[in-house]
């Protein structure tokens, strides 16, 4: 029988890159669920009972790490293994050494090839030791659950003890393609109501995340929102100037186009 998995990640276009990879490097995998937050992964994880975990770290409801700690808390008295659990990490300040310690995993977004073959590699060399045997000794199930915790206190730790670490990656439509856009290449966010447009001076790509979760997860210091829609590279300002009706317009390097200023942020250019 062919292993299964979950991924679970509250970003669609990072779950289908990744299931795009994976079939790429681990063809007979089967993807038995995808999740969108934690609550939804602890879902599917009961339901299917897969072999394995990909879990994106910071996730609404809950993040990463308390669903793998309930998956190890969960009652195993049947002899049953978790599953193997693999971390899905835009930072890679995670990659840590708890990541190392061959109870769990990671991947860096986005996914690379190269590097997922690693993960790949480790993972399926865990999952044919123990498949020896359907079920584990009371021993130890008790001794991989004991392992997971000790590995997931220490890495929830660590975590707790750092400085918020902002967005690094753009995970954007183009077309039919994925892209990823580093942060720093962005010019501007400009949001509708569906959609978060992301201006690059090569191209433009399509978001559905909003102005206000981008605000909260952007480095304040370099992205500054200058109206309830739009967030700009504080880098790529070129000037600020008034139209004839006295509005303040933000001129942008690398783009003809100029952006409004509404009063709320007017306090930004003061002065100017």
């Amino acid at each position: 029988m062919n292993p299964r998995a979950v991924i679970a990640d509250d970003e669609p276009l990072m779950r289908e890159q990744l299931r795009a990879r994976l079939g790429e490097v681990w063809p007979e995998l089967e993807i038995a669920a995808e999740a969108r937050n934690g609550a939804e992964a602890l879902e599917q994880i009961t339901a299917q009972n897969p072999d394995l975990v990909f879990l994106d770290i910071r996730m609404p409801v809950k993040s990463g790490i308390e669903v793998a700690r309930e998956i190890a808390a969960a009652d195993r008295s049947n002899g049953a293994l978790p599953p193997e659990i693999v971390f899905v990490t835009a930072y890679d300040q995670y990659a840590i050494e708890a990541f190392e310690q061959g109870v769990i995993d990671y991947v860096l977004k986005p996914a690379e090839r190269d590097r997922l073959q690693v993960t790949v590699a480790r993972v399926r060399e865990r999952l044919a030791n123990r498949a020896a045997s359907a079920r584990g000794d009371a021993d130890s199930v008790d001794r991989t659950r004991a392992a997971l915790q000790q590995v997931l206190a220490r890495l929830a730790e660590q975590l707790g003890s750092r400085e918020p670490q902002h967005l690094r990656w753009i995970q954007a439509s183009v077309g039919s393609q994925i892209q990823m856009i580093p942060v720093e290449e962005v010019l501007f966010f400009v949001s509708d109501e569906k959609y978060t447009r992301v201006q690059t001076e090569r191209a433009e790509a399509l978001i559905r995340k909003p102005i206000k979760e981008l605000a909260a997860e952007l480095d304040p210091a370099h992205f500054w929102q200058i109206h309830r829609s739009t967030l700009v590279n504080a880098r790529a300002i070129a000037g600020v100037g008034r139209d004839e009706r006295g509005r303040q317009l933000v001129s942008v390097k690398g783009s003809t186009e100029k952006l409004e200023v509404s009063r709320t942020y007017a306090h930004l250019f003061k002065g100017m």
